[in-house]
């Protein structure tokens, strides 16, 4: 075989939701990604948060709210234009940045359920970085389980008009160190179960009431800050409501998750060819008894075991977007894409780290990094549990 057909027998299989235009907008991701955060992301890890201003300049070349449209300050893309950020930060090994809960889900959650005036209000904003956003689910005692959340929002009447008391505690919030908008969610009405929970807009800065946490340390993705929030009799103007009436906030999760599963899946496609691509080369140049690692049978066939497994997935999500660019993709087809995904990838990153032997467990070495990134891929997003019931529901 010649040096041509193995180049054409690794090319990267064709991508039926990519565009030209797609493309292009690949090469400045990829751009911004190498010179504006790979850089700085052992400082962002040491530190535990990223640079405020990196931000604005993210909003300056347009990866913020690439797929809202023009007339509310973004991109005027669609998923897709998220779909390649994500793997393009999953590629490069830079998970610092939250774009996704900003870009893919809070943006989404005010695009679509949002007022006109909420939408033009702060929609401008999160496109150009003046604004960072954070979703505010998980709660010390209530994770993927959101019908049980004990965070309250009261309707009172002050002299400043109709408000929205709010109390609790909230945990393992990205973008929690630098959000200026908080989508809370929040029971309206306790006794009600899942038709009692609402989504509330926070705006925090100088906001009586709200307070910050720590910034949480990870095992891995240490660089995205993730923080405790407390809402100590917090008070926000009722119009904050998402959505027209009280009560809708668990609906409108089961709408949009699916798509902040999707943006897990499509993390763990870009990671799992990543590390693939990382250890072929390594095996190729590692020597062990007078030959190159890659000699070795046991070497060739865990890489075609990770290979196959990493085209299986690209397969996969490839097809859920199409549905879900289509407006047909379900729910329990994304819990399937979040969770075997995720799974596949842990599994895969595990075999080459064990194929780099002991510089595999060294964090100078990007396997050993994306090692510890992958693992919270199971767990958040709804636990692969979770995922799994959700498919069992549709039997």
């Amino acid at each position: 075989m010649g040096a041509q057909d193995r180049h054409n027998e690794m090319a990267p299989r064709p991508t039926p939701w990519m565009t030209d235009d797609l493309r292009l907008f690949q090469e400045t991701v990829r751009r911004f990604i190498e010179r504006e955060l790979a850089p700085h992301e052992a400082r962002w890890a040491e530190r535990g948060y990223i640079d405020r201003e990196v931000w604005n300049r993210a909003g300056e070349v347009g990866l913020l709210c690439a797929s809202i449209p023009e007339e509310y300050g973004g991109g005027g893309g669609n998923f897709a234009h998220e779909a390649v950020i994500t793997m393009e930060m999953a590629r490069a090994i830079v998970s610092s940045l939250g774009n996704g809960v900003h870009s893919g889900i809070v943006a989404h959650y005010l695009l679509n359920y949002g007022t006109e005036e909420q939408k033009r209000k702060w929609l401008p904003k999160m496109a150009t970085g003046e604004l960072v956003a954070a979703i505010a689910m998980s709660e010390p005692g209530a994770g993927s389980d959101l019908k049980s959340v004990r965070t309250r929002a009261v309707r009172e009447v002050t002299q400043d008009g109709e408000c929205y008391r709010i109390n609790g505690a909230k945990t393992f919030i990205t973008n929690g160190y630098h959000a200026d908008l908080v989508c809370v969610v929040a029971k309206t009405d306790p006794e009600a179960g899942a038709r009692g929970v609402s989504l509330i807009m926070v705006e925090t800065r100088d906001l009586p009431g709200f307070r910050r946490g720590r910034i949480l340390e990870k095992i891995g993705q240490k660089g995205q800050d993730t923080a405790e929030l407390f809402f100590d009799d917090v008070r926000v103007p009722v119009a904050n409501l998402l959505g027209e009436t009280e009560g809708q906030g668990f609906y409108q999760l089961m709408q949009q998750l699916p798509q902040e599963r999707m943006i897990i899946a499509l993390g763990a496609v870009a990671s799992m060819h990543r590390a693939i691509e990382l250890t072929t080369d390594y095996v190729r140049e590692r020597k062990v008894f007078g030959q190159p690692l890659l000699d070795l049978q046991n070497t060739r066939f865990k890489l075609a075991e990770c290979k196959t497994n990493a085209t299986i997935a690209a397969t996969f999500v490839d097809d859920c977007m199409v549905r879900l660019m289509d407006g047909k993709l379900d729910a329990a087809t994304a819990a399937m894409a979040k969770w075997w995904c995720s799974q596949r990838n842990c599994e895969v990153i595990d075999e080459c780290l064990q194929l780099h032997g002991g510089y595999g467990y060294m964090l100078e070495y990007p396997i050993a990094r994306m090692y510890a990134n992958a693992r919270v891929s199971k767990i958040y997003g709804g636990s692969n549990e979770i995922m799994k019931e959700l498919v069992a529901r549709t039997l």
